[in-house]
């Protein structure tokens, strides 16, 4: 067991790694065009964060957190998704008080007791955003449009974005009735979870993946027919800018997504075989809820790094490669060494990726060593090298081969 990784987390490392590397790098250079600031906030919070901010009722309180009593009898949780720790820190923080709105962005871990499965592990990671302080659609627009050239940057295609409104606590209750009603013809045939939510928190049941249960809320009442005059018109102008603006999009009244501090716009990107890349929508309600006080309107997303390497690898997108190292300089003799690691640092000081020798091995395996990791050029400096202060510069694919001053290598390669 000392060796073996934990059921549903993984190590990273080699290519997945690099993977990763270019995402969030990606990730980190949209948001700054965006004038999106990050935020990073504990990997643990206190757990009455999650039971109020994303929900009693829903799966994720009630079954996938990993929840436990520290040492001082406190009860603490392993934040299950991103954005209550963020509007805790927001709040805790003051950011209210600076000009608003806030555009806050992370890439956190984020940790979920469920059965694993292509692009869900139990310790996953997730890049998020939250916009708070508009009421305004455009806040949505802000936050798709993002989303659509992020995807449009990875080079994936097959990615397509649904839209719901599940209105607001004001419609909601109309709704409710509405849906208890239908539930209630159907009650011998839900599941215990269900029956129990559908007192508490009725539009959890829409999100149950009971197959039993999700074949009864095919037929139920939907959201978007329940609307007051506000979400309506809410809904309609997000569906207008979308349309301006070229992003197509598609109504899907079956999206409520599965964290109770959503309201009117709820929106996924999903693929042709119905697995969502990435889900989010407005929350207006959750600073207050947190908070008792404050009342402002916000909206976030959060997308999860193994989700994007899976739809990477189903559609065969190939990221851009790690750089090889351009140089590899070889060392035969200790004399040798002080010369070649100087040319080594100072052409790594120039962001120049250059690899050498520690385990004093022979030139031949050098030589074997530098083809295996992929190395453009070779050098070997020795004694004889260091007496004429001359080395010779072989280019490993064309096997063309310049003499130069071991002086001018660093300016040879150089920017």
């Amino acid at each position: 067991m000392i060796t073996q990784r934990p059921k549903g987390t993984q190590d990273w490392y080699g290519a997945n790694m690099h993977k990763r590397t270019v995402i969030e790098a990606k990730a980190r250079e949209l948001c700054k065009a965006y004038n999106i600031k990050e935020i990073i906030t504990p990997v643990f919070e206190h757990t009455v964060l999650f039971q109020r901010g994303v929900g009693e009722t829903t799966d994720v309180v009630q079954k996938e957190m990993y929840t436990f009593e520290d040492k001082g009898n406190r009860s603490i949780t392993l934040k299950p998704e991103g954005t209550a720790g963020a509007i805790r820190a927001f709040l805790e923080n003051s950011l209210y008080a600076e000009a608003q709105p806030t555009k806050l962005f992370y890439v956190t871990p984020a940790f979920r007791y469920e059965q694993p499965q292509s692009g869900r592990l139990r310790q996953h990671h997730q890049f998020g955003v939250e916009f708070v302080g508009s009421k305004s659609p455009l806040a949505e627009v802000e936050l798709i449009t993002l989303i659509t050239t992020f995807i449009k940057e990875l080079g994936l295609s097959d990615a397509k974005l649904h839209i719901n409104s599940i209105g607001c606590p004001n419609c909601r209750k109309t709704y409710n009735d509405a849906l208890q009603a239908y539930l209630n013809t159907h009650k011998e045939c839900l599941c215990g979870t269900c029956l129990e939510r559908m007192e508490k928190n009725p539009l959890r049941v829409i999100d149950c993946k009971n197959p039993a249960c999700k074949e009864i809320v095919k037929d139920a009442p939907r959201t978007v027919e329940y609307l007051d005059d506000e979400c309506r018109e809410h809904f309609e102008e997000l569906q207008a800018l979308l349309t301006e603006l070229n992003i197509p999009f598609e109504i899907d009244t079956g999206i409520v997504r599965g964290l109770d501090y959503y309201t009117k716009t709820v929106f996924e990107f999903v693929n042709k075989d119905g697995f969502t890349l990435c889900g989010g929508g407005r929350y207006d309600g959750l600073v207050k809820e947190i908070d008792g006080k404050q009342d402002m309107p916000s909206v976030g997303f959060g997308m999860g790094l193994e989700r994007i390497i899976y739809f990477l690898d189903q559609e065969g997108v190939e990221l851009e490669a790690e750089p090889k190292p351009q140089l590899y300089v070889g060392i035969l003799g200790k004399e040798a060494k002080g010369k070649a690691y100087k040319i080594v640092t100072d052409l790594r000081h120039q962001g120049i990726v250059v690899e050498t020798d520690y385990l004093d091995r022979s030139v031949k395996a050098q030589m074997k060593y530098a083809n295996k990791i992929g190395a453009l050029n070779t050098v070997i400096l020795g004694a004889d090298e260091i007496a004429s202060n001359t080395a010779t510069i072989k280019n490993m694919e064309t096997h063309d081969q310049v003499e130069m001053s071991i002086d001018d290598i660093v300016k040879y390669f150089g920017k």
